[in-house]
């Protein structure tokens, strides 16, 4: 049986925290599924299309030595339900801070209430990428600050056109 991991979020854009998250759930499972989530209460910079086609390109270039397959899909519904359509049999979240675990602790618990076959794994992000936030990032890139550290140098030409 192919054990299929779900990686959602908004990616607006991906950072190098997502990317390293991503990097390592992919010595958890056989398949891959970054879910492209939409979240318009966020405001996002970039399109859904835009943010997908990112999240596709800046994958492709991982480190990715057991040839896992990677899919990259958008979606809009209820996580447990894409969950479910994607054949999922677990969630992969990052947790950066105590913050970030309030509000994973509370979704799990509710996530779990709809479907108790898909388990949730936290992975803990590196200590580099601990306060890496997409939305940190879009304002340090606003006001002309460096955000070399914090995204691929492809993201990176991709939020300064949006800033120009």
């Amino acid at each position: 049986m192919q054990r299929v991991g779900l990686y959602p979020g908004t990616f607006d854009p991906i950072t190098a925290g997502h990317l390293d998250i991503i990097g390592r759930g992919l010595k958890l499972v056989d398949k891959l599924i970054v879910g492209v989530a939409v979240n318009d209460a966020k405001k996002p910079l970039f399109s859904l299309d835009e943010r997908t086609a990112i999240v596709e390109e800046e994958t492709a270039k991982l480190h990715n030595p057991r040839n896992v397959e990677i899919e990259v899909r958008s979606f809009d519904n209820l996580l447990m339900h894409f969950a479910e359509t994607c054949g999922a049999h677990v969630i992969i979240r990052g947790l950066r801070a105590v913050s970030d675990f309030e509000y994973e602790f509370q979704m799990t618990a509710m996530n779990e209430q709809l479907n108790r076959e898909i388990e949730t794994v936290f992975l803990m992000a590196d200590v580099q990428h601990q306060a890496v936030a997409s939305r940190l990032v879009k304002e340090i890139a606003k006001f002309g600050g460096d955000i070399s550290s914090f995204v691929t140098p492809s993201v990176r030409a991709k939020l300064l056109e949006k800033y120009k």
